[in-house]
């Protein structure tokens, strides 16, 4: 007679005007006790008799998880795994529950992840498959349950599906790699405390699929155009990759690791793809491409097994790129690069084509994130050179002016990398920068930092070492002499913070020849 009953309700709940009735009748309340059932056939008629009144009603979604909806359709996924219909409805439920934070936390004290993974592997259908990657989706939102989903095998199941569906051109195909794609970059980023582990539970998969097949992905990618939905999942494939491989660097405390990358030749095929699609114009290929690098050329090591294996100079080759995201990546890579390696400071501070275009780039006013990164990039070569040629080249560009502007950003960081770098340069060659001082007044410029109150102390640490520097030219010494700043220094000695009293006290001392 329940069984009955619970079909009838399950039949009346599809006309969306009988629906408000069975919910003043209190009736969903009453058929929750019956998903506790061990019958079959009551469980599906009331597992849909709930998930039809209860569609598209917030109110009595929430209500559900209060009483304990959850455990029982996890239960039902269980206990019931083989039984297409059951799983079927627990599915649908949960696809309609899983975007309630109260159902997420409520899922995460369940063991939600290794049935769903169960049903991940057994699909055989899109839609089965599309209502799993939905569900999952949404579970990776909350950190517990992105944990759970990654140590529950998530990652091996979508390495082995995103490698059966590769270089189909099946639309329905498409879409199940572009959902797969989707749910390994949401699970991969997140920035949660946890990070490190989704990072090492997804190494070995990573690798595996884009390490171990990556002349397959590229010749699939390249073989031409004759398929509109494969090129699509070809150009999914190399975003999954190169996301991948970005994620998968940075967390790596280990300099051997990234030698292994390049051992194993993924640096010169990243660079071999970017110069493809810098060719057909594909930015976003470029840009992740360009991530995955300047992850890669963090660690010492691989600066110098960059540099060794020409790595700069074929970077250096997208300058022709035109897409400014492409090129904030370009200078990005490239300061990474230069970092704390005179010899890559060397190479790129000699280079004409380089040294031009970035004195353009620091003039584009209408995309200030690639101005300040050129900016940025140019400071970055003159800290870490050591060599008369750089500074001479620098000087040559005209780019010695632009970093006496970057002196004045309303950025402390990079106000504190044009001071260090110029003060650098400056006791390399002076002689060859200090008609360019004068021109651009930078002695003027270090007197209003050391005057005005909102600079900030490290800031005016750095200007009077710069002011240290340029006392060694007699035009420069003459000019901060009449700007007076000396004036300003003697104030600061009773500045409250120690390094700046230590730093002026110092100066002073340089100004007046005692030292």
């Amino acid at each position: 007679c329940a069984v009955k009953a619970a079909h009838v309700l399950s039949e009346i709940a599809k006309n969306e005007d009988m629906k408000k009735p069975c919910i003043d009748a209190d009736l969903v309340l009453a058929l929750i006790p019956l998903l506790e059932s061990t019958d079959q056939e009551m469980l599906l008629h009331a597992g849909r008799a709930i998930g039809r009144i209860c569609y598209d009603n917030r109110g009595l979604q929430e209500e559900l998880v209060k009483v304990g909806v959850i455990p029982s359709l996890v239960r039902i996924l269980t206990d019931y795994a083989e039984t297409e219909p059951l799983v079927h409805v627990a599915l649908l439920a949960l696809y309609n529950l899983a975007d309630l934070d109260s159902a997420k936390e409520a899922l995460s004290m369940t063991k939600v992840a290794e049935q769903l993974v169960k049903q991940l592997r057994r699909a055989e259908s899109h839609e089965r498959l599309e209502i799993v990657f939905e569900v999952l989706q949404a579970l990776a939102e909350n950190d517990t349950l992105k944990v759970q989903l990654v140590d529950a095998g998530v990652p091996e199941v979508l390495s082995e599906i995103l490698l059966r569906l590769h270089g189909s051109s099946q639309a329905e195909d498409t879409c199940i790699v572009k959902a797969a794609s989707d749910l390994i970059v949401s699970l991969l980023l997140g920035g949660t405390k946890r990070g490190a582990r989704l990072i090492a539970n997804f190494t070995k998969e990573i690798i595996r699929l884009v390490i171990l097949y990556p002349s397959k992905m590229e010749s699939h990618c390249f073989r031409g155009k004759d398929s509109l939905h494969s090129e699509f999942a070809s150009f999914i494939y190399l975003i999954v990759f190169l996301t991948s491989l970005t994620c998968l660097v940075l967390p790596l405390s280990s300099d051997g690791n990234c030698l292994r990358m390049f051992q194993l030749g993924v640096v010169h095929q990243l660079l071999d793809l970017l110069e493809k699609h810098v060719q057909s114009g594909d930015t976003s290929v470029q840009q992740a491409a360009l991530s995955a690098l300047q992850s890669l050329a963090v660690p010492v090591v691989s600066k110098v097994q960059m540099l060794e294996e020409g790595v700069a100079e074929r970077i250096e080759a997208l300058l022709r790129a035109e897409s400014p995201p492409v090129q904030f990546k370009l200078l990005g890579t490239l300061r990474t690069l230069a970092d704390g390696q005179a010899d890559a400071a060397e190479i790129l501070g000699q280079d004409p084509q380089l040294l031009n275009r970035l004195v353009q780039w620091c003039s584009v006013s209408d995309h200030s994130g690639i101005c300040g990164e050129a900016n940025r990039l140019l400071a970055s070569i003159l800290h870490h050179n050591r060599s008369q040629e750089v500074v001479k080249a620098i000087q040559a560009a005209q780019g010695v002016k632009h970093l006496v502007s970057m002196t004045t950003s309303e950025h402390a960081a990079m106000q504190n990398e044009a001071l260090n770098a110029l003060a650098i340069a400056s006791a390399i060659d002076l002689e060859t920068l200090e008609e360019s001082f004068k021109e651009s007044q930078l002695v003027q410029s270090l007197h209003k930092l050391l005057r005005d109150d909102n600079t900030s102390p490290e800031v005016k640490y750095n200007s009077m070492g710069l002011l240290c520097r340029l006392l060694n030219s007699g035009d420069l010494r003459q000019e901060i002499e009449e700007d007076k700043i000396k004036d300003t220094l003697e104030q600061l000695c009773s500045h409250s913070n120690a390094d700046v009293v230590k730093e002026a006290i110092t100066t002073l001392q340089v100004l007046r020849g005692e030292t």
